[in-house]
């Protein structure tokens, strides 16, 4: 039987400071970056993702980053196989890599192998589900319908979770099983040996950090991104337009808020993600949690990876 290749995961909530950590990490070890961010996949998509800046791109290796445009649909499973190919390809070559990133679906899928529910997206359901969604009375019909098909995730999910509802009806009736039914495989990829650490701190600093690069995104222009991408013919209903900060600044533009306004639902709704992602990493066995912000920090994190990964 071959080795298993190590693969090193740096997770945490959004604006805890695993970048930061994880650049200073990679720059000592030689060590290559793959994002593990469903939104700093695409293309221009810059400011409002957080994504490495160009300084960090050239001192280190980044993958996974930068790899579709913001029109384009990109599932679960396409950044699992594109991200374990490329994982081989870097092995092969002598590079050892460590994942940096908070999207919960991509870690699970990896480690833990995906369910039924990985499959291919049918936009023209997506699509009338979303055109649906549009008003309180398609609200209540598209809670109706996921109901019916699965009444277990209609009670979990908020209503306002739209893309995930649309989701839920998407499998449910392509499978004819509840979403919340679907059976996972066995195991994630019998080639790979995961090693995840999670960032950590008090809430209440948690928030207070998200507040403050919600204000520099803003200050840097998010409100010029969002237009750009708006100007070139993204539409507002695409995948990538559904990311936090942009669908925000969406009524900002149209006149129907103030950028205060904006600033507000984006701080809201990053503090809201970040809660979110805590709750699925306590879910996770076998997390080392390091606090970004303490002097030994880098130091702790590279003693686990390496004794951990041994």
């Amino acid at each position: 039987m071959s080795e298993k290749i190590v693969c090193r995961v740096l997770t945490g909530p959004t604006g805890s400071g695993k970048s930061e950590l994880a650049f200073r990490l990679a720059l000592e070890t030689g060590w290559e970056i793959f994002c593990m961010d469903s939104m700093q996949i695409y293309r221009r998509m810059d400011i409002g993702t957080a994504k490495p800046t160009a300084r960090e791109q050239e001192a280190v290796p980044h993958h996974m980053l930068d790899i579709c445009e913001p029109v384009d649909a990109y599932s679960v499973s396409q950044y699992i196989t594109d991200a374990l190919e490329k994982v081989e390809e870097r092995h092969r070559v002598g590079k050892e890599v460590l994942f940096v990133g908070g999207t919960g679906l991509y870690l699970e899928g990896m480690v833990h192998g995906m369910s039924m529910g990985f499959r291919p997206a049918d936009e023209k359901l997506r699509e009338e589900l979303r055109k649906l969604s549009e008003s309180p009375e398609g609200l209540l019909e598209l809670d109706e319908r996921l109901r019916r098909v699965d009444p277990r995730t209609a009670d979990k999910l908020p209503m306002n979770d739209i893309r995930r509802r649309i989701r839920a009806i998407e499998v449910s009736e392509s499978t004819g099983v509840p979403f919340s039914a679907q059976e996972k495989k066995s195991g994630g990829d019998s080639r790979f040996r995961w090693v995840i650490a999670s960032t950590s701190m008090e809430r209440n600093m948690l928030y207070d950090r998200i507040n403050r690069r919600v204000d520099r995104m803003i200050r840097e222009g998010l409100d010029g991104e969002v237009k750009r991408l708006m100007q070139e013919g993204v539409p507002e209903g695409a995948q990538s337009m559904q990311a936090i900060g942009y669908k925000e600044m969406i009524p900002y533009l149209r006149g129907e808020w103030t950028k205060e306004k904006a600033a507000d639902e984006i701080r809201k709704g990053t503090r809201h993600y970040a809660k979110r992602q805590m709750t699925f990493l306590k879910r996770l066995e076998g997390i080392r949690y390091i606090c970004p912000d303490e002097e030994q920090a880098q130091a702790e994190l590279l003693q686990y990876f390496t004794e951990i990964g041994e």
